[in-house]
């Protein structure tokens, strides 16, 4: 009887186990094959959405791949692109997701996909979002959703979190990280701050967050907005008696003053720069031609960014942003940001080459490989989209930092060593935190 008794429980356990794995994780998100790649995958890949307000048919999407290691015990990274408004695809194609990408040889073909030997999921497992929605793949049933901020878009991403982990609860032991570059310098501190108040309060998942990353990202309106002059002079972009003119009549105020013969000499300083790759300065930037050409008949601005000029201070910007790094004397003051300008191909993009990931995402037999809505719900896939309207509202991330790191949680800021002005607001922030090692 005993025997029978024991048999039938571990017929029980085996059956409730069964059960929980094949709740674990969606069988219905798994990606069985990705066009443009022959090989065989060396991790599972899942993607999908995730509803996080049902009243609104509001649905962020998510890549995510588990780790080529040990997937159970590996950390779990969240990786935000910036913008606002650019696509996390944008770290996925072209910086450290799994796969290197060989331009189609034919017109309208799709890209030859290879494995990338130094992909961040040979380590970790790696959820890729697009936030907030409107962005990329996610999306709102309704409009007004498209109007967000800082702060919004930070709880949006963390009732996200809460509900993925209801999803793959068997991740909810790994150690988790929050990782981003260019605006994401706001979405990760401010979304770890919510994370980290959402833990002190027990709500559940108890999530088991352990830090956080930051890339070239948006600091605080004083340093971003100070830094590219002394870097420029630094560099030997600009020259010494230029240096010595903006200085003295700007006093060390070089986005905010209205000074004119100030504004006439940072205008110089734009001159001098100008056609600068910002995400390398020692690398060609590949206009295809003349920059102003481009800017002036090929690249469709956002509403928002046509709107800088009728306001009372216009803020300086470039013609040319992007979700890697932000732009050249344009710090984040409160209120209404720019999204990033939408390039429609590759010929018009200067410094960088986004045709792959356009061609590639757009694609019908790809979009249905990752589990997209039609392009009649979600919209065409864009790198960096101008249909959301976007506030700062959190204002400087120092204290954001100061809190979190205070409170025990690690924070690595890191940056492109020939990535622009960025190498100066990184030594400055880390001062003001008393951080700088």
């Amino acid at each position: 009887m005993a025997g029978a008794c024991l048999i039938i429980y571990k017929v029980f356990v085996y059956i409730f186990l069964s059960f929980v794995v094949t709740q674990s994780a969606p069988e219905n998100a798994l990606i069985a094959a990705i066009p443009g790649f022959t090989g065989t995958l060396p991790s599972k890949h899942y993607a999908g959405y995730v509803t996080i307000d049902q009243s609104h048919g509001k649905n962020l999407f998510y890549y995510f791949i588990e780790s080529e290691g040990n997937p159970s015990k590996d950390p779990l990274v969240l990786w935000l692109n910036g913008g606002p408004g650019c696509s996390s695809f944008d770290g996925f194609v072209y910086e450290h997701g799994p796969f290197n990408f060989e331009a189609a040889k034919t017109k309208g073909g799709l890209p030859q996909l290879h494995l990338n030997p130094y992909s961040w999921s040979k380590v970790s497992n790696i959820i890729y979002l697009d936030s907030p929605a409107g962005v990329g793949f996610s999306y709102s049933k309704n409009q007004t959703d498209y109007i967000t901020g800082d702060l919004k878009t930070a709880s949006d991403t963390h009732t996200f979190l809460l509900k993925w982990f209801e999803l793959y609860p068997e991740f909810l032991s790994n150690p988790f990280f929050i990782a981003g570059e260019s605006y994401a310098g706001v979405y990760v501190p401010t979304l770890a701050f919510e994370v980290v108040n959402g833990i002190d309060a027990g709500i559940k998942p108890i999530l088991n967050f352990k830090g956080y990353l930051v890339g070239n990202g948006v600091a605080d309106e004083d340093f971003d907005g100070n830094a590219l002059v002394p870097f420029a002079h630094g560099m030997g972009l600009i020259s010494d008696d230029l240096f010595e003119e903006v200085n003295s009549e700007c006093k060390g105020n070089y986005y905010n003053s209205l000074d004119e013969t100030c504004q006439s000499k940072l205008a110089k300083v734009d001159e001098d720069i100008d056609g600068l790759n910002i995400y390398n300065i020692l690398e060609p930037c590949f206009h295809g031609t003349d920059i102003r050409e481009i800017a002036t008949d090929n690249i469709r601005l956002p509403s928002s960014f046509r709107r800088l000029g009728e306001t009372e201070r216009p803020l300086a910007v470039r013609k040319r942003m992007f979700g890697r790094a932000w732009p050249l004397r344009a710090p984040v003051r409160d209120g209404y940001v720019p999204t990033w300008p939408q390039l429609i191909n590759s010929n018009n993009v200067p410094c960088t080459d986004d045709e792959v990931a356009t061609s590639w995402l757009n694609d019908k037999a790809l979009r249905k490989a990752i589990h997209t809505e039609e392009e009649s719900v979600a919209g065409r896939w864009e790198l960096c989209t101008d249909r959301i309207s976007y506030y700062h509202d959190a204002g400087s991330m120092i204290k954001y930092h100061k809190n979190l790191t205070s409170r025990g949680y690690p924070a690595l800021i890191y940056r492109g060593k020939n990535l622009s002005w960025w190498g100066i607001i990184l030594q400055e922030f880390l001062l003001a935190l008393k951080l700088l090692l």
